[in-house]
């Protein structure tokens, strides 16, 4: 037999190899491709400058390299490069490298935030020796019974796909299972390859295939067609349907079907913060964001409805109001989703697959034609249901009006009207990004969210896992992934405390982001939260300590404008709307970092809990001497009561 060629090899270190099999990675959707990991975010120490560090200025950042983005903080990175995924349709993707111990403990929570919303983004942490030269090495946690744990290991349960790189050849493997995670829109997440700090230098002849051209195909799964007729039928029974348009509506880019659908059936369509902006908020059957922070009509329709229509949705406690909001005796589910996990949920009919797909095959069922193009019986909701859940739109649309308007433009405003100025400077093209505090909630029932020319992205709202610090480096993330577009980040000042450090970054890329600051002195959600259930806003406020121990003396003297300005950040105070609207308008036309900082009121009635809101479970202490706690659980037994379970 002839002696078989030698296979090309490349000798290269499992950084250098890593890092050029990244640059040719691409994803697939509807015909475009697009490369997969376009940069590397990263903070250097011991644990990787000598590795990935180096890899990355012998791999260079041009075309066929990887350009490199340099950060502050690595929870940031990760949230960073999460929006980034976010905005980019979970296309495309960047790497976050760091080295090991306080480094790598840092991703933790940004990895939750990514697993939790099914956003794709690569870590690479560096990892102790794994030949042991020296135990223990710098930050190195020693663990008598298990000789192989790491750090890095809390990253385990926050990682849809994990793996430690002990030797260079073991690369190959976990490099095709990381892609494999990344691309997949069912399973993807936050993927972790630990890269011990020795393996990372070592050499190695890797063959020349790996280094190849790679295409994931993203596939848009079709459901099951005996799925799609036990949908029909389930939605041509209905009298009160309502759709629940999740996530999975933006992740699919499903927008134009929705409103396909909406348009020919009359269905009225609620939103989860996920899936907010799915129709634009002047849609005819728009009824505005479902459940604990949503709005009087959409609550008032789930909890009519007999069938429950979810699409890309997980069913969280905010959008259920924990279980008590879907009180129709009658009620039924029918459930849309890419992953079954998710479809099979309240006990609903369902249809696993891509929503734009399950949504087209839905509609072409409920509007069949015959073969000479007429169609036969189609599907629409009684005229009586449109008229109804219209009326409560509008008069919804009024409230909303009423909250964002003020007196005269010399008033100090409240938070809402904050939103209600911003509201008439931006257009569709704007992207509006927040995660926490009391401003989701304010978003979800207000915020007139626009679209149009395919921009679909205006809200940008993180409440998977709802992080305090997400939207300054998300802001970044967007601003990289649509570079020319107004992108604002909204923080209270409790969050802005948590993770203002990217501003630097912002600074250092010269990224127009705009930052605005609404400062009410202290954690202005969890006052509201805590004065509910019994807490009396006990240590949400920043003040002094007083002589009897507690938090209720002077307000603190921070100046966060001044922070943000110390950061290189362009800042603009306003202390009244009329300076607000000024701000805002100055800061749209920036090319510069530039942050708005305003003091809001706190005590206006106008701004307080629209009618229609539904409960969220947070329980309340069984036994107390306190009378508010008392009243508060009397309360919390009575929502308790009309929770249920649907099978």
């Amino acid at each position: 037999m002839p002696t078989p060629a030698p296979t090309p090899t490349r000798h290269l270190t499992t950084a250098q190899a890593l890092l050029a099999f990244l640059t040719h990675q691409h994803t697939e959707s509807h015909g475009v491709r697009r490369r997969l990991i376009t940069a590397t975010w990263g903070i250097f120490g011991h644990g990787n400058v000598a590795g990935l560090g180096q890899a990355l200025v012998e791999t260079g950042a041009g075309p066929d390299g990887m350009p490199f983005l340099q950060g502050r903080n690595e929870q940031a990175m990760v949230h960073a490069a999460t929006a980034y995924a976010r905005q980019q349709g979970r296309l495309c993707a960047h790497a976050v490298t760091t080295s090991i111990g306080p480094g790598a403990t840092n991703l933790v929570t940004g990895a939750a935030l990514a697993t939790i919303n099914h956003l794709p983004v690569l870590l690479l942490p560096g990892d102790t020796f794994a030949s042991r030269p020296a135990d223990p090495v710098l930050q190195q946690l020693e663990v008598p019974y298990a000789g192989d744990v790491s750090v890095n290991d809390c990253l385990r349960p926050v990682s849809r796909y994990f793996d430690r790189i002990t030797r260079p050849e073991a690369l190959v493997p976990a490099a095709l299972a990381a892609m494999r995670v990344l691309a997949d829109p069912a399973e993807t997440g936050a993927v972790t390859l630990a890269l011990p700090q020795d393996v990372q230098a070592q050499a190695y002849d890797w063959p020349e295939e790996f280094f190849a051209d790679r295409v994931w195909r993203v596939r848009a799964q079709e459901p099951d067609q005996r799925d799609l007729f036990d949908a029909e039928e389930a939605v041509r029974a209905a009298r009160r349907p309502l759709l629940v348009a999740g996530g999975g509506v933006r992740h699919s880019r499903a927008e134009s079907a929705l409103r396909a659908l909406a348009d020919r059936t009359g269905i009225p369509v609620a939103s989860t913060q996920a899936g907010k902006g799915s129709l634009p908020y002047d849609h005819a059957a728009d009824v505005g964001g479902i459940g604990h922070t949503g709005t009087a009509t959409a609550n008032h329709l789930a909890r009519t409805a007999d069938l429950v229509i979810g699409v890309g949705t997980r069913y969280t406690d905010f959008t259920t109001a924990s279980g008590t909001l879907f009180q129709n005796p009658e009620a039924r589910f029918l459930n849309l989703n890419i992953t079954g996990f998710d479809a099979h949920k309240r006990g609903g009919l369902t249809l696993v697959g891509d929503a734009r797909a399950g949504i087209v095959g839905l509609l072409d069922r409920l509007h069949e034609r015959t073969a000479e193009g007429e169609h036969l019986t189609g599907y629409r909701v009684e005229a009586a249901y449109e008229t109804e859940y219209r009326a409560r739109k509008a008069s919804w649309e009024e409230h909303v009006t009423a909250v964002y308007s003020a007196p005269d433009d010399k008033a100090v405003p409240t938070q809402a009207q904050v939103l209600g100025v911003l509201d008439t400077l931006v257009t569709h093209e704007d992207i509006l990004i927040n995660a926490a505090g009391s401003l989701p909630g304010d978003l979800h029932k207000y915020w007139r969210t626009r679209s149009r020319d395919g921009h679909h992205d205006q809200y940008h709202v993180e409440y998977g896992y709802s992080c305090m610090g997400y939207e300054i480096p998300a802001a970044i993330g967007v601003q990289l992934a649509a570079p020319g577009r107004p992108v604002w980040a909204l923080v209270g000042d409790g969050t802005y405390l948590m993770n203002p450090t990217e501003i630097v970054t912002a600074v250092q890329e010269r990224l127009p982001i705009k930052v605005v600051i609404l400062d009410n002195h202290g954690y202005a959600s969890i006052g509201g939260l805590s004065e509910a259930v019994g807490g009396e806003r006990f240590g949400t406020d920043y003040r002094f300590r007083a002589g009897d121990g507690t938090y209720t003396g002077e307000p603190l003297p921070l100046d966060l404008a001044a922070n943000a300005a110390s950061l290189g950040m362009r800042t603009l105070r306003a202390h009244t709307i009329g300076d607000l609207r000024e701000a805002l308008k100055e800061a749209r036309a920036s090319t510069v970092p530039t942050c708005v900082y305003v003091e809001t009121e706190t005590g206006d009635t106008v701004s307080g809990p629209p009618p229609g809101d539904a409960w969220w479970d947070v329980p309340v202490a069984e036994t107390a001497t306190r009378p508010s706690a008392a009243r508060a659980r009397e309360e919390y037994d009575r929502h308790v009561a009309a929770r249920r379970h649907h099978l």
